[in-house]
């Protein structure tokens, strides 16, 4: 069994194997292109065949998903290429496979019959996660091609905003009634080509829909065929409706080992189910969005994206920290006669600024943390305050103790190193306030907290550090 080192390893092998025939691809191409002669066109073609064949049959033997990691990692020019080489069929599974970004140049490169074709290889389900990137005239003749139950999933599917249990639910199940054998469950499954991926139970509803339970396959196939549905399903289940948030399903499926679950709505009908990979893929995307957040970035960025487009995701935060940045300018502005009457202070403020700032990165890091697994609630919230402010506190001390001694010994002054000492344990207990309150108010007025907390963070910290630092220097050293 391969483990994810080997995985990884083997999907960058294939990465460099893709590269290596594109360049030999336009190596041979540009040598040719410098010959002249009546043959020139005939070598041309058997040139270009020669190694696009090659790196068809090699991208015909990958997993969607490795195609889809191969395509992120090439220039636009190359990626285009690699892309007319897959085989049409194979299209719709590796868009869903690809970042937005990506996806974004790829369905830009196709015309509207290779879309519609794309799409119509996906379930209504798949359908839905790529609609959005989808021209309208696209959606349109996809809608025409599909059944009326699966309209009105796609509708269903379409109608739930991005973050919800129903944008992710899948369709694809297997209902029984409670009322049947075993036997004939298990005569009604072998008339199927194949089972829906993930299945591990079967939904057990009424003549109305509504779902009465699960029938786990383990106890299908260790059961006496003769006895009734009714007898081994279960009538305990985790479930879940489409308007609930998509982070409290992903979360249950962690906690109760889920493969399978399923989405019922307000009147107890089953009208759809969760699966463990759609779970997986959703946590992943909410991973990469928070991280991409983290840095200040709004986007999915394509790593080979125009300039223009990648100054433009980014220059947000970075406007908000040239502002930061001025206010600290004007804060040591303010102590300007302070630091050239002791030279000693402009060396010493970048380590409070520095200590203050990775300690509220801290705290904003596990509230965050906090806020999105649901630990923080109203009851505990003033006991959580408490304990940061504690532990800022106690490290206040500790280290404050550190650099004030440091400073004593370098300037061999006492004075300056108590002020170091109290400078230290008063912006650490900033920091904590900050790291708290500026997450849980972002929350409460509905944004991510995720987004541009450390940037906040960090400016206050720099700034209310240069502050007490020089302030307390003014006051006793000056």
């Amino acid at each position: 069994m391969a483990n994810n080192q080997d995985i990884q390893s083997g999907v960058e092998k294939h990465l460099d194997q893709v590269v290596a025939l594109l360049h030999r691809h336009e190596l041979v191409e540009n040598l040719v292109h410098r010959q002249e002669g009546s043959r020139h066109d005939l070598v041309e073609t058997l040139v270009h065949r020669q190694h696009l064949t090659e790196l068809q049959q090699l991208l015909d033997r990958l997993h969607p998903a490795d195609i889809a990691y191969i395509l992120e990692a090439l220039p636009l020019e190359q990626r285009l290429v690699v892309w007319d080489l897959v085989k049409a069929e194979r299209d719709g599974e590796i868009l869903l496979e690809t970042s937005d970004a990506v996806r974004e140049t790829l369905i830009a490169h196709m015309d509207e019959d290779e879309l519609v074709a794309a799409t119509g290889q996906l379930d209504t389900d798949e359908i839905a996660d790529l609609a959005p990137d989808l021209p309208r005239e696209v959606i349109r003749d996809v809608f025409k091609s599909l059944s009326t139950e699966e309209r009105e999933q796609l509708r269903e599917a379409m109608s739930y905003p991005e973050e919800t249990v129903g944008a992710q639910m899948d369709f694809e199940m297997i209902e029984v009634r409670e009322d049947v054998t075993l036997e004939v469950v298990l005569r009604y499954l072998r008339r199927l080509d194949q089972l829906p991926d993930h299945t591990d139970q079967l939904f057990v509803v009424d003549r109305d829909e509504r779902l009465q339970g699960l029938l786990p396959v383990n106890r299908l196939l260790v059961s006496d065929p003769e006895i009734l549905v009714a007898e081994v399903m279960t009538r305990e289940y985790t479930s879940f409706v489409p308007e609930q948030d998509a982070h409290d399903a992903a979360g249950a499926f962690e906690r109760y080992d889920l493969v399978s679950a399923p989405v019922i709505d307000n009147e107890g009908c089953l009208v759809g189910r969760m699966t463990v990979n759609a779970v997986v893929d959703y946590i992943r995307e909410a991973k990469d969005t928070e991280t991409l957040a983290a840095g200040g970035l709004a986007e999915d960025e394509d790593l080979f994206a125009s300039v223009w487009k990648s100054v433009r995701n980014r220059w947000a935060w970075l406007a908000v920290n040239l502002v930061t940045a001025f206010v600290a300018s004007r804060v040591i502005g303010v102590f300007e006669h302070s630091i050239a009457q002791l030279v000693a202070l402009a060396a010493l403020m970048p380590i409070i600024a520095g200590i203050g700032g990775n300690s509220g990165n801290q705290t904003t890091t596990m509230i965050v943390r906090a806020l999105a697994l649901g630990q923080i609630t109203r009851d505990n919230a003033r006991t959580l305050f408490v304990k940061e402010l504690s532990v800022s506190a106690l490290n206040g001390l500790i280290w404050g103790s550190v650099v004030g001694l440091f400073a004593f010994l370098i300037y061999h002054s006492w004075q300056l190193g108590l002020v170091m000492t109290g400078a230290m344990a008063l912006n650490l207990l900033l920091a904590a306030i900050m790291g708290v309150v500026i997450p849980l108010v972002m929350e409460k007025f509905g944004r991510d907290p995720a987004i541009g907390s450390s940037v906040m963070i960090t400016a206050i910290t720099d700034s209310g550090g240069f502050f007490i630092f020089l302030g307390l220097a003014t006051l006793f050293l000056i």
